[in-house]
């Protein structure tokens, strides 16, 4: 099913008005373009000015976090070590989901990327300390990464809840 996109008139493609009623005057559940409620999250990365993405975009109650590798963005070094790797992902998605108003335990979906299966169990400590209560749909993939001293890369999907919607800055 597709969502409704406002028109410059304020109909939606489905025919209905952002007031919810259609051109035929009968009641729609439809409110207000999804797209008005987009909105993205910078990291300060320099690699997402170079590429073009966001860390993160908001778009209505859900947080996508782009894929997040163990870059310190404030000396732009990384660690050679994976298990340090893991745990500066965390911080920089832990970053990206405050500013959303969000946090770990909002997350419904992690997705692993690793150039080599054998670096995945060592970190299972640090990534089970922020989703193991939380218990997100997960998957693992073996593939190349962007940079060959990236050894982990952490994409999350999250669900803000209402009461923690901080106003779009």
């Amino acid at each position: 099913m597709t969502s409704p996109r406002a028109t410059s008139s304020g109909a939606t493609s489905s025919g209905a008005t952002s007031s919810g009623a259609t051109s035929s005057g009968a009641a729609s559940a439809t409110t207000t373009s999804p797209v008005a409620e987009r909105r993205a999250i910078l990291s300060g990365s320099p690699f997402e000015e170079q590429i073009g993405y966001a860390r993160a975009v908001v778009d209505g109650d859900w947080v996508h976090v782009s894929g997040t590798t163990g870059y310190d963005y404030a000396t732009m070094t990384i660690s050679d070590d994976v298990v340090e790797q893991a745990e500066q992902c965390l911080r920089n998605i832990g970053a990206a989901l405050a500013e959303a108003g969000c946090g770990f335990e909002d997350v419904v979906r992690v997705r692993y990327l690793l150039p080599e299966r054998a670096d995945f169990e060592p970190c299972w400590p640090v990534l089970r300390r922020c989703f193991g209560e939380v218990r997100p749909a997960a998957t693992m993939m073996v593939c190349g990464l962007a940079d060959p001293r990236m050894r982990i890369e952490i994409e999350v999907y999250a669900r803000r809840p209402a009461s923690r919607d901080p106003q779009p800055r």
